[in-house]
C-alpha cells in the first residue's frame, strides 16, 4: 500500500470522527442505532433472564408477586381515592385545577460515554424532546431527563447541569439544587433571611413544573452566605449508580 494511499485513508477517517462529535447530522441516527442495538440486546438478556427464574423459581416468584400486587392495588386504591377527593374540594372552589398527574416507568439503557456514571441514556415512549423531565428513583429524586441529539438523556443527580427548584427545612426556604460532578448537591439562590440548619431536609417545591411538590431530594450538611444569598451543601438521599429503572414525571397536573 503506497504513502498516498495510507494519506487518503488517514484524512477521510480523521474527518469522519471530525464530522461525528460536532454534526448532529451524523450523530443522531448513529445515536440511535446504537441504542437500538443496545436496547434489543437488553431485552433479550432480560427474556432468557425472566425464562430461566420462571422455570426454576416459578412458584416462590408466584407467591412473591401476588403479594406485591396485593399491596400495589392497595396503595393504588388509596391515591386513587385521594386524588377524587381532592378533585371534588377543587370542584367545591370553583378552582379549575385537577389532580391528573402522569408518570412512567422507564428503562436504562446504557451509559452515554464509558466512565460518566451521571449521564445515561434511556428507553421512553411518546418522547417529547422540547421538554426537561423529573426523574424518581423509589421515591426520591434521582436527576433530570434532557433532549440529547432528540433522544431522552438521564442526568443523575451529581451531574452539573441537572438543576431543579427545591424548598429547605420548615420555613421552606426556596434554591435551585443542581449537581457539582461529586458526592454532594449544592443548593444557590437562598435568599439571606431564611435561617438554615444543619440536618434541614430539602424536597422540591413543583415550581418549575419538573418534579411534584415534596419529593425528597436530601439533608443540609454545611451552609454559607455570599453576595446576599446563602448556599448550602447536600448530602443526596439517591446514591444508586447503576439502576436499571427510573420513574418519569411526565406532567404534574
Amino acid at each position: 500500500m503506497n504513502k498516498k494511499l495510507l494519506s487518503f485513508i488517514f484524512v477521510f477517517f480523521a474527518l469522519f470522527i471530525g464530522a461525528f462529535y460536532y454534526t448532529d447530522i451524523i450523530q443522531t441516527p448513529i445515536i440511535k442505532t446504537s441504542n437500538y442495538i443496545k436496547l434489543s440486546f437488553s431485552n433479550t438478556l432480560e427474556y432468557i433472564d425472566n425464562k430461566i427464574e420462571l422455570h426454576f423459581f416459578q412458584a416462590n416468584k408466584i407467591e412473591h408477586l401476588k403479594a406485591k400486587l396485593k399491596e400495589y392495588e392497595n396503595n393504588h386504591l388509596i391515591m386513587q381515592e385521594l386524588a377524587s377527593e381532592l378533585d371534588d374540594l377543587f370542584s367545591a372552589s370553583k378552582s379549575d385545577l385537577k389532580s391528573v398527574p402522569e408518570v412512567e416507568l422507564v428503562r436504562s439503557i446504557s451509559y452515554r460515554k464509558f466512565g460518566d456514571l451521571n449521564q445515561i441514556w434511556i428507553e421512553m415512549k411518546d418522547y417529547n424532546s422540547s421538554k426537561i423531565y423529573g426523574l424518581v428513583y423509589n421515591e426520591l429524586v434521582a436527576g433530570i431527563v434532557i433532549p440529547q441529539n432528540e433522544q431522552p438523556l438521564a442526568l443523575l443527580n451529581k451531574d452539573i447541569k441537572s438543576a431543579y427548584s427545591v424548598f429547605i427545612g420548615k420555613d421552606k426556604a426556596p434554591g435551585i439544587a443542581h449537581g457539582n460532578n461529586s458526592e454532594y448537591l449544592v443548593v444557590k439562590f437562598i435568599p439571606a433571611w431564611f435561617k438554615l440548619n444543619v440536618g434541614d431536609e430539602v424536597i422540591t417545591s413543583g415550581l418549575d413544573k419538573i418534579f411534584f411538590k415534596g419529593l425528597k431530594v436530601g439533608k443540609v450538611i454545611s451552609f454559607s452566605s455570599s453576595q446576599g444569598y446563602q448556599s448550602a451543601v447536600i448530602e443526596p438521599y439517591y446514591k444508586i449508580n447503576n439502576p436499571n429503572y427510573f420513574h418519569v414525571i411526565k406532567k404534574i397536573r
